[in-house]
């Protein structure tokens, strides 16, 4: 019986550290210099020691991509309620000929970011993002010949301060806005 006992207690803290918030380690990126919404060189280095969200949208994508961009400035909105400090969101735009910086920066002042902790990406051409995105964040980006949409997943991803994918959470909708939060807030203590 108390084998059984221990057995049952030993499996329910299995499961439940399986279920804890962000671990501590995660799948590194490999390191990036681009342009922010500003003209700005923007980069991993910039991030170090930070925790961060990224996301990949475009400016003119007529689906996913706003409600993307409102659910992220939800979710900035969100961490400074909490009084989390040094968080920062990364939109790295997956149609870099048409986003220019003051594409971007238009863009993102259309749904209230905060570009002191939001930077959005361009600067590089359409092969190394659908090249980047793939090899670092397992997520598809494609831009179809005669078609202005580009195809792209629909995630939020988690850093850790080590530049460390941790977590990924829905983008476009049913966003578990408190989980990321917490999520945040454990990665931030490590």
């Amino acid at each position: 019986m108390k084998k059984r006992l221990f057995a049952l207690l030993f499996l329910i803290i299995l499961i439940l550290s399986a279920c804890s918030s962000a671990p501590k380690s995660g799948t590194p990126i490999k390191d990036f210099n681009y342009t922010d919404q500003d003209g700005k060189p923007f980069g991993l280095e910039d991030l170090k020691g930070k925790v961060w969200v990224a996301d990949f949208v475009f400016t003119n994508c007529t689906t996913v991509c706003p409600p993307m961009t409102a659910n992220m400035s939800q979710l900035q909105q969100d961490v400074k309620d909490a009084g989390l400090q040094d968080v920062h969101f990364v939109s790295f735009s997956i149609d870099p000929v048409i986003d220019t910086p003051e594409a971007l920066k238009k863009y993102g002042e259309a749904f209230d970011a905060d570009f002191s902790t939001w930077h959005f990406l361009t600067g590089y051409s359409q092969k190394e993002i659908e090249d980047y995105g793939p090899k670092n964040f397992k997520t598809i980006i494609k831009k179809p010949k005669n078609d202005d949409q580009v195809i792209h997943g629909v995630r939020f991803y988690l850093l850790n301060k080590k530049g460390e994918i941790i977590a990924d959470y829905p983008g476009n909708e049913d966003v578990p806005f408190k989980q990321i939060v917490k999520d945040i807030k454990a990665a931030n203590k490590q």
